[in-house]
């Protein structure tokens, strides 16, 4: 399948967790408790790129971060923390919504104190993604590094409860795993190495083999249950209409999108069996594409911009000092890759009240 080349670096995100095929409504969270409670889960483990990045590029030499304004300004205390949106991400939501924790922290945030081991953490990096090539074209934390780091992580978690314990809350937690895009926008359409090993469907194919890689070794760590999220349609992003000169989405490229999405949806069927693993995929081609069909009933205005800057060219760097929009939770974009907090607590809704024993139980 032949894919015009974008000839410029994306912080490409995972743009959304989950699927929402109805406006979003508000969250019984005593139900949502109990239900936790019943299925005694114990926290939130993340893995992945932008999309669940909760500052743990603050700490690498890399370019690709967001730990200035305006980034961070509908955050607690309008703090600018590393996350690639205005406020909070889908999985804090989650986390909330849960009983524990308003925002996860970044595994290695220096100010991460010990109680808050037990309570989840992020091991995701901005602009990484499954092959590892791409993360290390940008400097960032590779899967196989973040799993590495989840290792130390329950290393320090047995040390602080016990391995006993730290067993049972790791097997217990949700963990949610969220990357793909920076493979195809920052690495394959970019860069001379893989095209010249894979096809593109050959590569998609690599891509879901270093998926299930990582995945054996996070359920070596002890990993039970398991929510991967698709690509979104990379098409429909604002940076990437911009540049392919077109005011709709690029169909090509969610064509791509959707393609990939299966193979991870066949993959995933066979977690179970495999691994012993309760796979669950989210569908955020879909989440998107609902709320740009149908913003009013989300809440939306619009969908073809970001609210930074003039929404169309600016994300990361380029935002830094930008001029933002007065109401940014009327966007479905914050930047021109990246949702707004609004958006991401919409997708998280969903997700919450999509939770049932097939992951769970």
């Amino acid at each position: 399948m032949a894919v015009t080349k974008i000839m410029v670096t994306l912080t490409a995100v995972g743009v959304v967790m989950m699927s929402i095929m109805l406006p979003s409504k508000a969250i019984d969270t005593d139900k949502v408790r109990q239900l936790a409670a019943k299925y005694n889960v114990t926290c939130v483990l993340v893995f992945g790129d932008s999309s669940v990045d909760s500052g743990n590029n603050n700490r690498l030499d890399t370019t690709f971060k967001s730990n200035f304004l305006p980034y961070g300004r509908d955050f607690f205390g309008r703090r600018p923390t590393g996350r690639f949106s205005d406020g909070r991400l889908a999985t804090d939501f989650i986390a909330e919504a849960i009983g524990y924790i308003k925002a996860i922290p970044a595994f290695l945030d220096p100010e991460l104190r010990q109680q808050d081991l037990v309570h989840g953490v992020s091991f995701a990096s901005a602009a990484s993604g499954y092959d590892d090539l791409t993360a290390n074209l940008t400097n960032v934390l590779a899967l196989s590094k973040q799993v590495e780091y989840f290792r130390q992580y329950k290393i320090k978690l047995s040390q602080l409860v016990g391995e006993r314990k730290a067993e049972e809350i790791i097997k217990n937690a949700l963990t949610v795993l969220s990357m793909g895009t920076n493979d195809f926008l920052q690495n394959y359409y970019m860069e001379p190495i893989r095209p010249k090993q894979y096809t593109p469907e050959e590569y998609q194919n690599y891509l879901i083999s270093c998926m299930f890689e990582n995945i054996k070794k996070m359920r070596g760590l002890g990993i039970s249950r398991l929510v991967v999220v698709g690509v979104p349609p990379i098409g429909c992003m604002p940076l990437v209409k911009t540049l392919m000169n077109q005011e709709t989405c690029v169909e090509e490229y969610n064509n791509f999108s959707s393609a990939f999405n299966a193979k991870i949806k066949a993959k995933l069927s066979t977690l179970r069996t495999t691994l012993g693993i309760r796979g669950v995929y989210a569908d955020a081609y879909g989440a998107v594409q609902n709320a740009m069909n149908n913003p009013k009933l989300y809440g939306l205005n619009e969908t073809s911009k970001g609210c930074c800057g003039t929404g169309t060219i600016e994300y990361g760097d380029s935002c830094r000092g930008s001029t933002t929009c007065s109401n940014a939770s009327q966007y479905v974009f914050w930047d021109a890759v990246h949702p707004t907090e609004k958006m991401y607590k919409i997708i998280a809704d969903g997700a919450v009240e999509s939770f049932d024993e097939s992951l769970l139980g």
